[in-house]
């Protein structure tokens, strides 16, 4: 386990919200834990592809993995996550229509 720094933990916070799946599934876990079975089927993605999510907010230290039982439930790792997606939520971007972002990820 490693403590990263503040621009570490952007970093990986960033490539979280950059899916929009992870973005939902963070969302989702904003106003609770839930299992996976509730998560694919809310977000109406496949367990697998949901699994692969969870594996990468779970790498990126932005959720946990509960036992509850013989099952197992997510919840974000930290309750300040929760708040700063609310704080997330509340901002209003201007935006350009032509996105001159140097990532190739980057849409319009």
């Amino acid at each position: 386990m490693q403590t990263l720094t503040s621009t570490g933990v952007l970093a990986r916070f960033g490539k979280a919200l950059a899916d929009p799946t992870r973005s939902s599934i963070l969302l989702r876990l904003k106003d609770g834990p839930a299992f996976p079975g509730e998560l694919a089927e809310s977000l109406g993605v496949s367990r697998q592809m949901l699994s692969n999510h969870l594996a990468c907010l779970r790498d990126c230290g932005l959720v946990v993995a509960e036992p509850a039982g013989r099952k197992v439930r997510y919840e974000l790792s930290d309750a300040r996550l929760a708040h700063a997606l609310g704080d997330l939520l509340e901002v209003i971007l201007t935006v350009e229509p032509i996105c001159t972002c140097p990532d190739e990820d980057c849409t319009p």
